[in-house]
Order: C-alpha cells, then sequence, then structure tokens
C-alpha cells in the first residue's frame, strides 16, 4: 500500500468515528430517559456485512460498547444480511445476545447504498423501567425481572411494529420514556446511516470492504505489537467483594502469550440466587477494557484490538451465568472486574495501574406506586415514580497521581444532576457533598466518595433498588496505600439498610447514602505535607486524619505546623 493510500484509509477512518459519534449525540439528544439523556448510558457503532465493529462512539460505556461489539452476529443469525430490506430495524434486550440484563434495549439496522447493503449501525440505551420487579436485585429468574423481547423486527421498511411497542407499553411503569427511547435508538441509527452514505459519496466508494479490512488489520497489528512488548507469563489475583447472601470471590488469571492476551476466571464464586449473576458477554466487555486500559489505550476499539483478548469462564460461575439467572444487577460484578484484571497486571506491570476503587456504580434507584409504596387509602394522594440517577464513589489512586473523587471508573457514566431528578419527581435532594476523610491514605490518596441525604417532598414513603458494593470489603489500596472507606446506607432516623434489594423509607424519613472511597497508593508517611495541608484546607481530609494516618499536623485552616511535623514524622 502507498503512503498516499495510508493517509487517505487513514482521513476515512477519523471521518467514520465522527460519523458513529453524530449516530450516539443523536440517541442522547432525542431520548426520553435521564439514563441516555444525561448520564450517557448508551453505546453506538458501525459494523461490516459479517457483523464485525469497525468504530464506535466515544460517547458511551465500555459495558455497552464492547457487549454491543458481539451483539451484532446473533442479530445475523435470525436475520441474514440477505433477507434484510431498506428501512428495516432490530431489537432486542435479550441479556446472553445483547449487553447483560432486560433493561438494555439494543437496535440493529442495515444501511443500502443504490439498493446494495454496505453496513449496519447498532445501537444501545438503559431504559428506566422493563417492569418485573423493578430494579431490584430481589428476583431469582430473568422472568421476574421484566419484558423478555427476543430478536424481531422493530421496524419492516420503515413502518414500526405497533404490535411490539403495544406490548412494551403495556408492561412497563414509564410508557412514554421507554417508547420514546425506543424511537430514538432507531433514529440514531438513521442518522449514522446518513452520514455514512454522505461520507460513501464523498470518496466515491461503493462500499466499506476496502475501509473495513485496513481498519481491523492495522489495528490488530498495533495491538498484538502492543501485547508482544509486555513481559510474558501468567498472573493470578483475587478479590473479594459483598455479594448479596453471602461474600464473593472473583478469581483471574491472566496470561499474556504472542500477540494475545487470555484472562481465565475459573476459580470464581459460583452463582448467585439472586439478580447480580453476570452473564458472559458483559464479563467480556469490562475484562476487555480493563485489559486495553493498560495494553493499548490509544489504539480505536473495534473487532481488530478486541479479538486480541480471550476471556473464558467456567459456566455457572457469578461470571458466566447462564439462561435463566437473574441478571438485572450484572454491573454489580461486571465493574470489578477491571480491578481484578490490575491485579494481575500490577504483578507483571508494577507501578502502572491505580489502587481498587469503588468501580461499582452507586445508582440511586428510586421508586414508588401501587404495590411498592403505596395502598388503596392514599394511592390518590402521592406520586407514583420510578427513577434511575447515577452517582458514584471514588476512584482508586494512581501511581502518580491521586484518585479521581466521585467519579464512575470503569463505568464512564456521567452523574445525573440532582436538578434533573427533582424535577421529574417528587425527590428532594438535601445534601451531596464530598464525603470527607473517605479516600484511602497513601503517598497518592484515594478518590474521595461523596454523601446523598434524600426525601419525598410529599412526605410520602419511597422505595430504593439498592445494589451496593463495598460496605463490606472496602477498596483496598496497592504498594502500601491503605484501602477506602466502607460504603453505608441508612435511614435519617438512624436505621442501618442491606446494600442489596428493596428496601422502603417510611414516610417522612430520610435516605442517606455514603458513598465508599478508593484505596490510596505508596505509604501514607511518604506523601508531601503540604499536599495533606492542601487537603486539609479543601475539607477533604480532616486535621484529625491528617496526624492520625499522614503523621502531619494542621491546622483547621490548612496550615503546616513544621516542627510537630518532623517530630511526628521523625518518631514514626
Amino acid at each position: 500500500m502507498s503512503e498516499m493510500d495510508q493517509i487517505r484509509f487513514q482521513v476515512m477512518w477519523n471521518r467514520l468515528l465522527s460519523v458513529v459519534e453524530e449516530q450516539a449525540q443523536t440517541l442522547v439528544r432525542t431520548a426520553f430517559s435521564t439514563s441516555a439523556r444525561e448520564a450517557g448510558d448508551v453505546s453506538a457503532g458501525v459494523f461490516d456485512l459479517d457483523g464485525q465493529m469497525l468504530a464506535q462512539a466515544v460517547t458511551g460505556t465500555p459495558g455497552h460498547i464492547n457487549s454491543m461489539a458481539r451483539a451484532v452476529i446473533h442479530f445475523l443469525k435470525v436475520f441474514p444480511s440477505d433477507t434484510m430490506q431498506e428501512g428495516d430495524t432490530y431489537i432486542t434486550n435479550d441479556p446472553w445476545k445483547g449487553t447483560g440484563h432486560l433493561h438494555d434495549f439494543t437496535v440493529v439496522s442495515p444501511t443500502f447504498k443504490d439498493g446494495v447493503m454496505v453496513a449496519l449501525f447498532a445501537s444501545t440505551s438503559h431504559v428506566v423501567d422493563i417492569g418485573g420487579i423493578g430494579q431490584s436485585p430481589d428476583g431469582k429468574q430473568i422472568y421476574h425481572e421484566g419484558l423478555f423481547i427476543p430478536i424481531m423486527p422493530l421496524a419492516t421498511r420503515g413502518v414500526m411494529n405497533e404490535w411490539l411497542l403495544n406490548l412494551v407499553r403495556a408492561n412497563v411503569r414509564e410508557p412514554v420514556q421507554v417508547e420514546g427511547d425506543i424511537y430514538a435508538l432507531a433514529a440514531c441509527n438513521e442518522t449514522g446511516s446518513r452520514r455514512l452514505l454522505a461520507m460513501m459519496r464523498e470518496y466515491d466508494l461503493e462500499s466499506l470492504d476496502e475501509l473495513g479490512a485496513h481498519i481491523i488489520d492495522t489495528s490488530r497489528v498495533g495491538m498484538e505489537k502492543a501485547i508482544n512488548d509486555m513481559p510474558k507469563g501468567s498472573w493470578t489475583h483475587t478479590m473479594r467483594i459483598d455479594g448479596y447472601e453471602s461474600p464473593i470471590d472473583l478469581t483471574a488469571t491472566l496470561t499474556i502469550g504472542d500477540g494475545e492476551i487470555v484472562v481465565d476466571y475459573t476459580g470464581s464464586s459460583g452463582t448467585s440466587s439472586y439478580g447480580i449473576n453476570c452473564p458472559m458477554c458483559y464479563t467480556e466487555a469490562y475484562t476487555a477494557f480493563g485489559v486495553k486500559c493498560v495494553v493499548a489505550p490509544k489504539i480505536p476499539n473495534n473487532a481488530g484490538t478486541l479479538d486480541a483478548i480471550k476471556v473464558t469462564a467456567p459456566e455457572n460461575t457469578i461470571v458466566n451465568a447462564p439462561h435463566p439467572h437473574a441478571v438485572v444487577a450484572r454491573a454489580t460484578i461486571g465493574h470489578m472486574l477491571p480491578d481484578v484484571t490490575f491485579g494481575c497486571l500490577h504483578q507483571a506491570m508494577p507501578d502502572v495501574v491505580p489502587a481498587e476503587g469503588t468501580s461499582n456504580l452507586w445508582t440511586v434507584k428510586l421508586g414508588a406506586g401501587h404495590g411498592m409504596t403505596m395502598t388503596g387509602s392514599n394511592e390518590g394522594t402521592w406520586t407514583p415514580f420510578m427513577v434511575n440517577s447515577f452517582h458514584s464513589g471514588g476512584a482508586g489512586a494512581r501511581p502518580r497521581q491521586d484518585g479521581l473523587s466521585a467519579t464512575p471508573f470503569p463505568s464512564g457514566v456521567r452523574n445525573v444532576p440532582v436538578e434533573i431528578t427533582e424535577a421529574i419527581t417528587p425527590v428532594v435532594f438535601w445534601r451531596k457533598e464530598f464525603r470527607q476523610n473517605s479516600g484511602g491514605p497513601g503517598k497518592r490518596r484515594g478518590g474521595l466518595g461523596q454523601t446523598m441525604e434524600i426525601s419525598n417532598r410529599e412526605a410520602a414513603p419511597f422505595g430504593i433498588f439498592a445494589t451496593f458494593e463495598r460496605v463490606h470489603y472496602p477498596a483496598r489500596g496497592r504498594e502500601g496505600g491503605a484501602p477506602g472507606a466502607n460504603g453505608r446506607v441508612r435511614l435519617g432516623s438512624g436505621t442501618d439498610l442491606k446494600n442489596k434489594g428493596f428496601q422502603m423509607i417510611p414516610a417522612g424519613d430520610r435516605l442517606i447514602i455514603e458513598m465508599p472511597g478508593g484505596g490510596g497508593y505508596g505509604g501514607a508517611m511518604d506523601r508531601d505535607p503540604e499536599s495533606v495541608a492542601a487537603d486539609v484546607k479543601s475539607q477533604l481530609i480532616s486535621p484529625e486524619a491528617a496526624a492520625a494516618d499522614y503523621g502531619v499536623i494542621v491546622s483547621v485552616d490548612g496550615v503546616l505546623d513544621g516542627v510537630a511535623t518532623v517530630a511526628k514524622r521523625q518518631s514514626t
């Protein structure tokens, strides 16, 4: 290939990335639910006719993007490309063929140029409700968790499947929001299709065959080179987390070979009786993300890069739960997997990966209504609602930087502004602030969690669908760093709540959520005293914690007591 051809392909590759980003932004702008519109809990991408992902939008989450990357092949098995027609659109929320639970819709649409199919666009979005028992992990089977839609037509030759939409509306608590999000998914694929056709005409392309082959081959070569530059061998790491009915051990063995990395989860706990089980597609998605963060973060994500990462797990383990296991809170497990992977990679490549973080999203999933919090005598006076508001604890400290506070790594989903939630529900957020002293002490401090205090402005009862981790087992530090603070969920009246399952907040009471912090990196006594003083001044840590954890004497206004500091450190 000539140098000019390489430049031309690179220009078109960059243009394709712009196409899918506009696709994703269309989904965000037209979505009805706050999950997509405010938090960006979506994904978008373009695929070749074999179902290989060529490009993904930056907007979105790794769980959606990397599981969607494998989903299109399942659609093609049901609807082969030679049977698709212009205007067709397909849909599913099958957890094992989509993105891991029923609350995510995946929509796939073919693109035709002059009557010939040239590409497929796919998109996903988390919807606010899918029926069943709601967003709680209390269900015992997938049948408890809501409406299951196998791969089927959403539109045929441009005509929407009204029978399917009627079925969805009849089975969800928020029919307007859910139907609106389905239309947004179809609309964003249409936007991607239009922009792709404009690009192909501009560059005089009859197909994406050559460009697609260049993208996948170039990415695969780059990924293999990055892997081959790493030390060869196998490393095993185990992390214990809270679980539901009992603690869960996540065990991974990572093997770096010739142009390939294999992650095997043999030794992990078996499946749960509740809805925290993780389908293999979601396990693959977050494992691949964790590996790629370290190995090749700058190589674009597509079939070429993902194929170099192999993920295996025994069936009927918590990371490979088959149908019909309950899976609504599969992110409880999936979001912890990059930390497990980092534990392996730290042994192979010291001083590269961060300490453990909260990782699991502390999503505030609230609801009220008949059968949940209301009875016949009060149903007419209190407002029913269902809302999903993304929030997070602290991330782990990095080898050369403090951890990020209240940051949703590895999910990447954005926090939902509390004002938005207050505008669409009777919920009030009385407090949302950094949780002092929650970041794990270390040379690099772990990121802080946050404290939220919530009530119902109607003085009515409401419920929380809890799916929280790091309450019993905090995020561990690395290289001598201390763990972050444990999370806590309680009532304003003093009662502690469980970290998982649906629970009631009584009328007039308040819900207080104290999110965990990330682990520290390196010994706390090695932290720069000026950094400790700055943390005290910013109220990230207290003067008492500065003295106890860091051996630094600081006044409330952040002024160092030099003599006491030197004496304390020497005695330590």
